[in-house]
């Protein structure tokens, strides 16, 4: 009924008792996950992980927290993974200018190079952006008018101008746990904007667990409760927002059969 879009099932959080939270999340009918790549060197066990257990694929890209000086040649990984008919994304990748490190322009160029070669694969492209509105905009502007590409904003917290722009290129945009938060007012207030065929749901788990678990390690089972407050916030039914989202999913991640 529901799809994580976004969680991270390498990491060790779960490394103990991953059996166990896949279980959780089949009974709150998680039926799909999709766990996120953020340094080339996961990709492997990555692949194994969707090998391993039924409905889950994964992606492939860099953080921009994890960019190292010598990363371009090294993006040529993700097109040895590409043929994988669980690699079904590109990311994450984006911006990030909460730290100071790594510089800016190294950020903005490995944000083009997965940009590159979310086009030349036809696949989604799951961007990250943290404090960096306007190069966000700017990048995602000037790439699309180079040629057409798809993709999402992932655990928004941008702002409104940020969202619309990206709608005009067709994107999604995905809500996390944080829309739950009590100080998310403003990202509250910008997602009644987004349209439902425009909208995913995700958890970013092991990461910001929604209300009532939040300060807990987040799993993807929680990503139920941020789909009823969701629900609530766009006046629409649980069944129907469950619908619309996995919907959206696999139309954007269109290499899943369904």
């Amino acid at each position: 009924m529901l799809i994580d879009s976004h969680c991270h099932l390498n990491m060790s959080e779960f490394v103990n008792d991953l059996d166990t939270v896949l279980s959780n999340a089949s009974r709150c009918d998680i039926n799909g996950l999709l766990t996120i790549c953020t340094e080339l060197s996961e990709l492997h066990e990555l692949k194994q992980l969707s090998k391993k257990y039924e409905n889950i694929w994964y992606s492939g890209g860099i953080h921009p927290n994890n960019i190292k000086k010598f990363y371009s040649n090294e993006l040529d990984k993700i097109f040895h993974f590409s043929s994988d008919p669980s690699f079904i994304g590109i990311g994450e990748t984006g911006l990030d200018y909460f730290y100071d490190n790594p510089k800016v322009e190294m950020q903005k160029d490995s944000f083009i190079k997965h940009i590159e070669i979310s086009r030349k694969l036809d696949l989604p492209i799951i961007v990250h952006t943290r404090d960096a509105d306007a190069d966000t905009i700017s990048i995602l502007k000037s790439e699309y008018e180079k040629g057409a590409f798809k993709g999402v904003i992932h655990c928004f917290t941008a702002s409104e101008e940020l969202a619309m722009e990206a709608l005009k290129i067709n994107f999604y945009i995905s809500v996390s746990g944080i829309i739950t938060f009590k100080n998310a007012e403003m990202i509250r207030n910008t997602i009644k904007k987004v349209p439902m065929n425009r909208l995913l749901i995700e958890t970013d788990a092991p990461y910001l667990a929604p209300v009532p678990n939040r300060g807990k390690r987040n799993e993807p089972a929680f990503v139920k409760d941020t789909a009823k407050f969701l629900a609530q916030l766009k006046n629409i039914s649980f069944n129907d927002l469950a619908k619309q989202t996995t919907n959206n999913f696999y139309n954007l991640f269109s290499k899943v059969k369904n």
